[in-house]
């Protein structure tokens, strides 16, 4: 059988949407008897502990890992050499465009929203050498074809939009769609539980996976913890995280009752949430955080605290 992870990035203490989709792809995997790997996406966005913070956080969940933390700043050798494969079947080709220049051709009559436009797939060498001058050049993949459709446990069938997507950033940095399709291929992940605000990059990953020969995942898109208003759940919507919670005296067991509530699970154990654990059964609806409720719940007593 195959592996499951979770793959934070380290840029801060995790929220409780975070820690619950952290909770969900353990009990997909476990109950499939797959491996759960952990892998610390630290390509960009990194905090100074934070990654030793999100460690200590997980265990005081009980959630535990198999095999190693694979980390991505330590692979940058291996996505290059990716890309260099890619480059050797002509499927790169280098772009100049800027965010502003990809968003006026995007508001062009019969362009796709969000896709690339393909700007700078056919650039003549002089053309190339002429704009390399004034920037630095991101790396794209030359795409195939225009759509792709994967799996997903809860949404079925999903076909998605491929487009010329960047695999190498202009500051040199490799980007998220290629190191994480190589990450998951590489470790044996056949199985890949994550927000379902990703779902619309899934057809991109899996059809790069298909182009490198890597097995394309099986996906659960799980829904978001959204605040009241809302909108995705962040630090500054109150009291998100363990370590606020236990300003209010509320410890990490007692949050991942909580998290666990939320999905419709048992709350006494992680043992018992997995034995009663089935995907058909999981809400469909974004999870709505009150933190000031959850104090309330959890120490009713709080309010009369200070």
């Amino acid at each position: 059988m195959g592996a499951g992870r979770y793959a934070p990035s380290p840029s801060g203490p995790l929220h409780l949407g975070n820690l619950r989709t952290a909770i969900l792809a353990w009990l997909f995997a476990r109950s499939t008897s797959r491996s759960f790997l952990l892998r610390i996406e630290d390509l960009d966005r990194v905090r100074a502990g934070a990654e030793e913070l999100q460690l200590s956080e997980l265990a005081a969940l009980g959630l535990e890992f198999d095999g190693p933390v694979i980390r991505q700043h330590e692979r940058l050798d291996t996505y290059l050499q990716i890309i260099d494969q890619l480059r050797a079947r002509d499927l790169v080709y280098e772009c100049f465009c800027s965010r502003k220049d990809i968003a006026q051709a995007g508001s062009a009559p019969h362009s796709v929203p969000g896709a690339y436009p393909g700007t700078c797939r056919s650039l003549t060498t002089q053309q190339r050498d002429r704009k390399a001058e004034q920037r630095p050049a991101a790396l794209r993949l030359r795409s195939e074809i225009h759509s792709f459709s994967v799996t997903d446990l809860l949404h079925g069938t999903y076909t998605g939009m491929v487009d010329d997507f960047v695999l190498l950033r202009n500051d040199g940095a490799p980007a998220y769609n290629l190191a994480v399709v190589v990450d998951d291929g590489q470790s044996g992940i056949d199985q890949v539980v994550r927000g379902d605000d990703l779902l619309s990059s899934a057809p991109r990953q899996a059809y790069l996976a298909s182009l490198l020969g890597l097995t394309v995942p099986t996906y659960a898109h799980v829904p978001l913890a959204l605040n009241a208003d809302g909108h995705r759940l962040a630090k500054r919507d109150g009291a998100v995280t363990l370590e606020d919670l236990s300003e209010d005296g509320i410890n990490a067991l007692q949050v991942r009752s909580i998290l666990l509530e939320s999905l419709g699970l048992p709350t006494d154990s992680l043992g018992a949430a997995l034995a009663a654990f089935d995907p058909t059964r999981l809400p469909g609806e974004p999870w709505i955080v009150r933190p000031e409720k959850i104090v309330h719940q959890l120490m009713p007593d709080a309010s009369h605290n200070g």
